[in-house]
Order: C-alpha cells, then structure tokens, then sequence
C-alpha cells in the first residue's frame, strides 16, 4: 500500500512539473502570413503580412525574400502592430520557389525565426520596366553574407525544447518509481 501512494504522490509531481513548465516555454511562434506556405501566386505580393501568436517587436533585418537565381526582393519599412508584422516589398526575379525568412523577438525577448516558402508562377518585373514614368529607385544593399535561418530554426537561443523537458520529466518520474521499488524490496 505504501508503494501506490508513493507511486501516485510521484505521478502528481511529474505531471504539476510538466504543466508548470510548459507556460514558461510557451513562445511567440508564426500563425499565418501573405503569402500562406505554399502558395502559388500568378502576380507577386507587394505587402508581405505575419502573424505571431503573441505580441513581437523588430529585430534587425526582419523580413528578407529570396528565389532562384540569387533574386533577393526589395523590403521595405517593417512595421509591426501588436502581433502582426507587415512590409512593402518590391518583387523582382524569375517565376519559381521563393522564401521569406522572418526574425521577430517575443515579448520575453526570445528571438522567433523561421521561413515561408511560396511559389511565382510568373517572372516578377522590375517597376522600372513596367512603368516609364515611375520614379526609379535604386535597390537596397546586401546587408549580409552569412546564410539566412532555416525553418528549422524556431527554438529560441539559449531555450530547451519541449521534447526535452518532456523526456526529463519523464527520467524523473521512472528513477522515482525505481527507487520506490528498491525500497520496498528491502523492506520485504
């Protein structure tokens, strides 16, 4: 009888540690954005929109698009309102796969990155070529040679996974229940 309540106060502790922990682990994380993931556009955007799961403030260089043949597309000003991102961009490059790659900070000042790849059925002009009388700017420089984020990168810096405290939880509650178990076989 000692056993089952000794098992079942260490059940009680495991699951209030992990449903303690998972509010602190909860992250500002991508809800939707225009372009949606996979999308296939006959005309490029000039507005890209993203949307966080909680509030998020700008990080440097927040929003980039890039697609075949080393086209980078022109983004604008971010601005950001609460839990949406927006930025002009201007479109220029050949129709195929591109992706956005997003870098926003949470609230609690961990950094969300990740990236959105849509499709361009179409080649994206220049605005200099499909308008004579439009002012012609030029391009922005290449802020950076070092590789854009992968999708891959979501977890925040210096931030352990929720699979990992799930299986450390998990090691805690099994080494109770050995213990428990050596216990009570000396006892018998």
């Amino acid at each position: 009888m000692r056993f089952k309540r000794f098992g079942a106060s260490l059940l009680v502790a495991g699951v209030t540690l992990l449903s303690a922990a998972t509010p602190a682990m909860a992250h500002t994380e991508l809800k939707s954005s225009d372009p949606e993931s996979g999308a296939s556009l006959a005309t490029p955007p000039t507005q890209v929109k993203l949307t966080f799961s909680g509030p998020v403030a700008l990080a440097d260089n927040p929003i980039q698009i890039t697609g075949p043949e080393n086209a980078s597309w022109t983004v604008g000003r971010a601005e950001v309102a609460g839990t949406v991102v927006t930025a002009p961009v201007q479109a220029v490059g050949p129709a195929g796969e591109y992706t956005l790659r997003y870098k926003v900070a949470s609230e609690d000042s961990h950094v969300a990155s990740g990236s959105v790849k849509f499709n361009l059925s179409a080649p994206a002009s220049s605005p200099s070529s499909s308008s004579a009388a439009a002012p012609v700017s030029s391009p922005a420089p290449a802020t950076s040679a070092t590789p854009a984020p992968q999708a891959e990168e979501t977890t925040p810096e210096g931030l352990l996974p929720v699979w990992l405290w799930i299986v450390l939880a998990v090691a805690v509650v099994v080494a109770g229940l050995v213990v428990a178990l050596r216990l009570t076989r000396r006892k018998n």
